[in-house]
Parts: C-alpha cells; sequence; structure tokens
C-alpha cells in the first residue's frame, strides 16, 4: 500500500509533463484563428517581439507571449524577412513563423525613417540583398523618408532615384504652401532647418514650435545653437555614443551652429514631410530658448531667465535619475 502512493506523485508529475508537452506542441502545430487568407507585413528591421504583437493584433495567432516562447525553442533561430506574405486561413504558428523566414513574398519593401541620415540610408540599400548594383552615399536631404517598394533585381540606383524624386516633388508641393514671411528664403534652406527640427524633437506635436523657435532666432540673428548639428561633421549623422566634448561645441566649421550664425550650409539627416511642413508652416510663438522635460519633449521659453529656471528643473531630473 505505502508503495503505491509513493507512486502517485511521480504519476501525477509525469501526467502534468506529458500535458504541458502536449500544449506546447500541440500550440505550435495546431490550426491558428484566421478564418480567411490574409496578407500580413512585416516592416523591415522588425523583431521577433513587434511581429508576434502584430500578428496578435491582426488576429493571426492567439498569443504573442506564447508565440515567442515557441518561437525561440523550435524556430531553428532562422531571420524573419520583410516584406509582404500571404498568411493562409487557420495558419498554425508554426507555419507562419515558416512562411515569414521564407522567401515566399509577395512583395518587398525598404523603409527610410524620419531623420535617418544618408550614411545609414545607403548602408540599408548595401544591405538589401535583393537588390543589385552599387550607388554611392547620396547629398544629405536628398531623400524623403518612407517606405518604397522594392522588386527583387531591382538596381539600389533606381531606388535611390525613387527616394530622391519623391523627396524633390515633395519640397516643390510643400513650398508652393509656405506661409508668408518665413525664416528661410530656398527650399534647400527650408530643407536645413528642417532637418535640424527633426533630430531636436522626438514629440511630432512639437515640431511646428520647434520650427519657430529656431525661425525666431534665424530672424534675429541669434546662434541657432543645435546640438545636432555639432555631431554631424564627426559622424556624419550617426548617434555619437557620448557626450558632446566642449572642444566640439567649439569646433569651426560649416555646420557646427554653436560656432556660427545662421543655419549649416546643408541638411544634418534626410527630414521628414511633417518637419519641412513645420518648417513652412511654423508655430506663432515667442520661444527662443528649449530644453528637454525628460519625456522626450521640451520646456520653451521667451526669456534666458525662464530657460535658465527651466534648465535647472533638468538638471535637478537628471541628478534624481542617477545620471550624473
Amino acid at each position: 500500500m505505502g508503495s503505491r502512493r509513493g507512486c502517485l506523485p511521480i504519476i501525477l508529475a509525469g501526467v502534468l509533463l506529458l500535458g504541458a508537452v502536449g500544449w506546447f506542441f500541440g500550440g505550435w502545430y495546431s490550426a491558428g484563428p484566421l478564418v480567411k487568407d490574409t496578407a500580413f507585413v512585416v516592416p523591415e528591421g522588425s523583431s521577433l517581439s513587434s511581429v508576434a504583437a502584430k500578428l496578435e493584433r491582426d488576429g493571426a495567432i492567439a498569443s504573442a507571449s506564447a508565440f515567442k516562447l515557441r518561437a525561440r525553442i523550435l524556430s531553428g533561430g532562422a531571420p524573419i524577412k520583410a516584406g509582404e506574405f500571404l498568411l493562409p486561413k487557420g495558419a498554425s504558428p508554426g507555419k507562419i513563423l515558416r512562411i515569414i523566414q521564407g522567401d515566399e513574398v509577395l512583395r518587398r519593401f525598404v523603409t527610410v525613417p524620419e531623420g535617418m541620415p544618408s550614411v545609414m540610408v545607403h548602408e540599408r540599400l548595401m544591405a538589401q540583398q535583393n537588390l543589385t548594383g552599387n550607388v554611392d552615399v547620396p547629398a544629405e536631404g536628398s531623400i524623403l523618408p518612407d517606405t518604397y517598394e522594392i522588386g527583387k533585381g531591382e538596381s539600389r540606383q533606381s531606388i535611390l532615384l525613387r527616394m530622391q524624386t519623391a523627396m524633390q516633388r515633395t519640397l516643390a508641393e510643400l513650398w508652393a504652401k509656405r506661409a508668408k514671411d518665413i525664416a528661410v528664403s530656398t527650399p534647400q534652406e527650408a530643407l536645413a532647418l528642417a532637418s535640424i527640427v527633426e533630430k531636436e524633437t522626438g514629440k511630432p506635436a512639437e515640431r511646428s514650435v520647434v520650427a519657430g523657435l529656431y525661425s525666431n532666432r534665424l530672424r534675429q540673428g541669434i546662434m541657432l545653437q543645435a546640438d545636432p548639428t555639432i555631431i554631424y561633421p564627426i559622424t556624419k549623422g550617426k548617434p555619437l555614443g557620448r557626450r558632446i566634448r566642449q572642444s566640439e561645441i567649439q569646433a569651426v566649421n560649416d555646420y557646427n551652429t554653436y560656432s556660427m550664425v545662421g543655419l549649416p550650409k546643408g541638411p544634418i539627416t534626410n527630414p521628414g514631410r511633417a518637419s519641412i511642413e513645420a518648417v513652412l508652416n511654423p508655430a506663432k510663438t515667442d520661444a527662443l530658448y528649449m530644453v528637454a522635460d525628460g519625456t522626450g519633449g521640451h520646456q520653451f521659453a521667451s526669456t534666458l531667465a525662464q530657460h535658465n529656471a527651466n534648465v535647472e528643473k533638468w538638471y535637478t531630473l537628471r541628478k534624481a535619475r542617477g545620471d550624473f
């Protein structure tokens, strides 16, 4: 009798283990919730986590967390491909992953995010194995950030030309709709200022205010003092990865707006449509100063005294966070 009782926990553990194994594998190979064949787009640079979340939102899988868990153990480590794929009705999670790891792409895309400098656009184009030929690093500010469809075997030069043509058309369209008495006098100046606006704020709602602030400084002959213009000659727009040095703040060149009045000689990145629109239709503001507020946005001020108070708040916040 005692030996039988001793076996019960072992038997129970075995049953639970078999149940867990059945759940794990069954959930990977069983039919999924898709009720019809569905096109699914994997954006370039997507992670397993972001794709899993998108699959759950689109109703292709029941659970993003379960999909990630099984995929990491059962997928074999093959990378996810960017493009548009056709997911069949009732496709299991395992089949969905095989599809988006495979080459049966309906359409392929390359994405240039807002604020991506030309040196990184070049790297992205050269990394596209489905494209052919070589291209030089394009002129800064000549590319419109957007998602572009690409064909297998298409030349990199043709893709680049489409990106540049899109920027030319967009700039011409927006320039024709510009407000009166703006601070820039040519489309190229608008691009240069828009590239600063693009780099200076992570909040879309701030763009027009930031554009208004820099427009005020241009009109009044005040140095723009935009940190990204210090970094651009050093990295060509790539992240600096460290704090800016005092010697770099004082450096004299064609871009550093801490050592000259006016705009840099050209754009410091590829600005998106919204930043160009902001420069050509800036907010009516008396702001001349701004400092980070810790949320990705800024505190704006029209006087130096107000600005210094905002800077003090920012330093206090950073000290509390342990930044220094």
